[in-house]
């Protein structure tokens, strides 16, 4: 899932963790994270995006900081 714009978020009430990357304007990853439930994040200024994920998703991705992410709409339902 791509939130935007975003610069923290939560995981309060989930029911599992999740992976985190946190983009630049530019689409840079600056940040990632491995959140557990029930916590809360701090803001990451220069984020302009975040990504979540299913925990462990990233490692089977090869994501890492410095990686440059495109993020491509499809088509949306009306």
């Amino acid at each position: 899932m791509v939130i935007e714009p975003c610069r923290w978020i939560h995981t309060i009430g989930m029911r599992f963790p999740i992976d985190v990357a946190y983009l630049d304007e530019d689409g840079v990853v600056i940040k990632t994270m491995q959140m557990h439930r029930h916590r809360i994040g701090v803001p990451v200024w220069r984020s302009r995006r975040v990504i979540e994920a299913q925990a462990g998703a990233f490692a089977r991705w090869g994501l890492r900081v410095g990686d440059q992410v495109e993020i491509r709409l499809g088509d949306r339902p009306s």
